[in-house]
């Protein structure tokens, strides 16, 4: 066990910090202590932090802008313990079933992040784990896409004031973008998160949700029914909704019989 007179420091690296506060947050309720040395938003950020406080735990957002976390981790992983934190289920696949490092799903909940730590409480007097052949594998992974059945988008995370609020994505109805924000809507609120249009068609399960309009992204069960209007338009009625969303020219193809 790491001696109780070492005080045991961490990074946490995520580019969304709603989710940092939150991980921050759960890492002061399970190990209070545990001391918070830096936040980085980038990996580019997460590798000049490491270098300065030389923490001996990284908490690794997979997803991100620039050096993603698997890039980030190669530079890393010698020198301290990963544990990586992801949305997508598709990431903790081969490369964590060897027990190498471990993963935490988002949103980070308080009794799995509990059995991390103790982990983690383990490991620390031992040299951080050679996982450069598991990164290699995971790189695989993610460059195949398809080799592998793919685990999609589960959770929106969208600002609430100064919450976050966590939305499954079983119940969006549909997204709809403007300029500057993407529109969250459910069948009891509506909401607004800063990820595009472009991003959540990537991550969304194309069978479960279709891109209508350049603007808009609507889940496949809640269409109720397509109609046209007086201009010849298709036009989607969800079920339990009062609004119509256009389908445009290029997306008609998805309702050949109209």
């Amino acid at each position: 066990m790491a001696s109780a007179q070492k005080t045991i420091t961490a990074l946490i690296v995520d580019d969304e910090s709603p989710m940092r506060d939150q991980l921050r947050s759960r890492l002061r309720e399970v190990w209070p202590a545990l001391q918070i040395v830096g936040e980085a938003g980038n990996g580019i950020e997460a590798v000049a932090m490491a270098g300065e406080h030389a923490p001996d735990i990284v908490f690794l957002d997979i997803r991100m802008p620039g050096q993603s976390g698997i890039e980030t981790a190669r530079l890393l992983y010698q020198s301290c313990h990963i544990v990586f934190v992801t949305a997508y289920d598709q990431y903790a696949l081969d490369a964590f079933e060897h027990g190498a490092m471990d993963y935490l799903l988002k949103p980070v909940m308080a009794d799995r992040l509990r059995t991390t730590c103790e982990r983690l409480r383990e490991r620390l007097d031992k040299k951080p784990d050679d996982i450069g052949g598991y990164l290699a594998q995971l790189t695989k992974v993610l460059q195949e896409g398809g080799a592998k059945k793919p685990e999609y988008l589960r959770w929106i995370q969208a600002q609430v004031g100064a919450n976050l609020r966590m939305i499954s994505t079983r119940e969006v109805l549909f997204f709809q973008s403007d300029d500057k924000y993407t529109r969250v809507q459910t069948l009891q609120t509506e909401l607004l998160i800063r990820k595009t249009l472009k991003e959540l068609a990537d991550e969304l399960d194309t069978g479960e949700f279709w891109r209508i309009h350049r603007s808009t992204l609507v889940r496949v069960d809640a269409i109720a029914e397509v109609t046209r209007d007086e201009r010849g338009r298709q036009m989607l009625r969800l079920r339990n909704r009062p609004e119509l969303l256009e389908v445009s020219r290029n997306h008609s193809n998805l309702f050949q019989q109209m």
